[in-house]
């Protein structure tokens, strides 16, 4: 009868205890070598000795246990909801996530589909995050903010349009858009402006301010038509074949993406951009530029004084102040051929 081959057996986990005798240090130095803790004066030698030590044996730090002598992990939890697509909120999230790994935090992504505000908390809070970055497609009442400051949650943070009573706000005013967007096409002579509205599940939370910008920036002087749009050609094709019937010579689409599907609907129908009506849309990718025409966009920005990460560290290091409420989008139209 066969027999599987014999496995060779797995040695001990290494402890700070072998790192220290190897290293032929403290255990104590041991922990503020590998913990980064720079209040304590250790020589470049004897940090990078540690470091060597704890290579060869390949030993890490405990995290849990780290978390629980501290009472909070140096994790910044960041829970997946909706986020539109484009450049700015990649950029966002990738300065966010380097920044803070330079600051020796650990960044998260946390699924929360599915939960409630109550429970998302709860769930969150179970993980002892040293801080919370909730976007605004992910439930949180001031309830849940509660529950995670008294788990040890240093900072719980919204990110989105609207702040959250308790929580600090990193606030992304989408109604810039859709302002800048119209009053472009305003200063170019439109006056019967359509504004696109996607019928993806969770883009209203963005759609629906932008939609409200566009209001603000036409009152009294244009019509604003709101677009149902599916991103689809199927839906586009509909649009485009009722377009003349709407009486509309301008389009906000939106973004590029639903600009660039619109647009193609459009041309194929035989209506002339920006002859017949002009498009606009918003994250000023460079797909948009090969097009023909060129598009027009809205180009987002992140407006901050400190960075995201320096700005995340300094609310978890002086916890229990007011929250802080900060703006954080800038928008300029950019003209090309389309408009």
């Amino acid at each position: 009868m066969s027999q599987l081959p014999e496995q060779p057996a797995e040695g001990p986990v290494p402890t700070s205890a072998d790192v220290a005798r190897l290293a032929g240090v403290s255990r104590a130095t041991v922990s503020y070598v590998l913990n980064n803790n720079a209040a304590v004066r250790i020589s470049d030698p004897t940090r990078r000795r540690v470091r060597e030590a704890a290579a060869e044996l390949g030993y890490v730090p405990h995290a849990a246990a780290r978390s629980l002598r501290a009472g909070h992990s140096r994790m910044v939890l960041l829970p997946t909801g909706n986020f539109p697509s484009g450049q700015l909120h990649h950029r966002f999230l990738h300065e966010l996530e380097s920044g803070l790994r330079r600051l020796d935090y650990t960044v998260v992504q946390y699924g929360s589909l599915g939960l409630d505000a109550d429970d998302a908390a709860r769930a969150w809070a179970e993980l002892r995050p040293a801080a919370v970055i909730v976007p605004g497609s992910v439930p949180l009442a001031p309830r849940g903010t509660a529950v995670l400051r008294r788990s040890g949650a240093k900072a719980v943070i919204t990110l989105g349009p609207r702040p959250v009573a308790g929580a600090h706000a990193l606030i992304m005013d989408q109604r810039k858009v859709g302002d800048c967007a119209v009053r472009h096409l305003l200063e170019r002579g439109r006056r019967r402006i359509g504004v696109v509205m996607p019928e993806e599940p969770g883009l209203a939370l963005f759609a629906e301010p932008r939609l409200a910008g566009a209001r603000q920036a036409a009152a009294g002087t244009a019509r604003i038509e709101p677009l149902p749009l599916r991103h689809d050609e199927e839906s586009a094709t509909a649009l485009a074949a009722r377009w003349r019937l709407l009486g509309l010579d301008a389009v906000f689409a939106y973004d590029d993406v639903y600009a660039m599907l619109l647009m193609r609907a459009l041309q194929d129908t035989g209506i002339t951009v920006p002859g017949e009506t002009a498009v606009v849309g918003a994250d000023d990718l460079m797909l948009g530029r090969l097009l023909r025409p060129r598009l027009s966009s809205v180009r987002m920005e992140l407006d901050t004084v400190q960075s995201l990460a320096d700005l995340v560290d300094r609310l978890v290091r002086h916890p229990g102040r007011e929250p802080e409420r900060h703006d954080l989008l800038s928008a300029r139209a950019v003209h090309r051929e389309s408009s």
